[in-house]
């Protein structure tokens, strides 16, 4: 299998699973991750081993900074006698719940089958199965198992986030190399011409004086020279040969980088969305549109990305 490598990029999607046994004990371990701002941790596990969920939300934390994180733990003895509890409590709740859900069912003279006990019994929490011979000794064996067990199934779940990572990296740079060609074809475009402006507010300007002879000419230049001025893209294609720069030594540096590609990403979109209000040329509009989806397109693909 491949090596975990700090300098690459890492999806928030990956899924791995790890399995141990221990005197007759069976421990499984999965997690899952998803997407989500900031790291959220949830676990589900079987009664008796709470007080190491304090540890396994440490190990985790001290290797993800973003996802959701689902991590489910089973052990299972076989051989081993265990006794059935009814959490009573657990099912006053679930039965009120029962009787509110039932008022307002009738209220709305809908109809539903009623809550059948394997239904209720089926609730998490309700039933709880507790094994009678785990003892202190044996009970803190299997937790330390189960803290290693852990390690490695993490250890797999951050190698599958790198792999799905790396498959990212390819199409956020084809993304970002769009948006550079894009760009450049943006500077090149006639309608950007010096002689070609000037031509064109010339032309405008000879119609507004035929049309009304009492126009200051003088006047109508200044007036076209600080038109043209603000329509100047210069500064905004600047920029974005700047944020492309910016976003390939991101990727190159590779790490935790997904809030600081989602800033650039807003960053381009501010720059494409300038260059289409300046835009003098239906050609060069289209162009700015063209950015604009790949744009989104990037951003689509970094928000996956840790």
């Amino acid at each position: 299998m491949s090596k975990l490598s700090s300098n690459k990029l890492s999806s928030m999607t990956g899924y791995a699973t790890a399995s141990a046994n221990l005197h007759g004990f069976d421990i499984a371990i999965s997690m899952s991750s998803v997407n989500s701002r900031g790291l959220d941790i949830r676990l589900r596990m079987p009664s008796g081993f709470e007080k190491i969920e304090k540890d396994l939300r440490q190990i985790v934390s001290n290797q993800l900074n973003r996802g959701s994180i689902a991590i489910s733990l089973s052990v299972k003895s076989f051989g081993a006698t265990s006794q059935i509890i009814l959490n009573e409590k657990a099912l006053d709740e679930v039965l009120k719940a029962i009787e509110i859900i039932s008022e307002k069912v009738a209220n709305k003279k809908l109809k539903i089958k009623p809550a059948r006990i394997d239904g209720l019994l089926g609730i998490k929490n309700v039933v709880e199965q507790k094994d009678n011979n785990i003892d202190e000794n044996l009970l803190g064996e299997i937790s330390d198992l189960i803290i290693l067990t852990s390690k490695s199934c993490l250890n797999d779940l951050l190698l599958s986030r790198q792999i799905e990572g790396e498959k990212l990296k390819q199409v956020i740079l084809q993304r970002i190399s769009e948006i550079e060609i894009l760009t450049k074809k943006a500077d090149e475009n006639l309608s950007r011409n010096k002689q070609v402006i000037l031509q064109k507010l010339k032309q405008q300007i000879s119609d507004l004086m035929a049309d009304n002879s009492s126009l200051n000419e003088d006047r109508l230049n200044q007036e076209a020279l600080l038109l043209a001025t603000k329509a100047d893209i210069r500064e905004e294609l600047d920029r974005l040969y700047a944020h492309v720069l910016a976003a390939k030594t991101l990727i190159e540096a590779g790490g935790v980088i997904g809030r600081k590609l989602d800033f650039l990403a807003q960053e381009f979109n501010r720059e494409a969305n300038t260059l289409c209000a300046k835009s003098n040329s239906i050609e060069l509009t289209q162009i700015g549109m063209d950015i604009k989806v790949a744009i989104d397109q990037l951003r689509e693909q970094v928000q996956n990305i840790e």
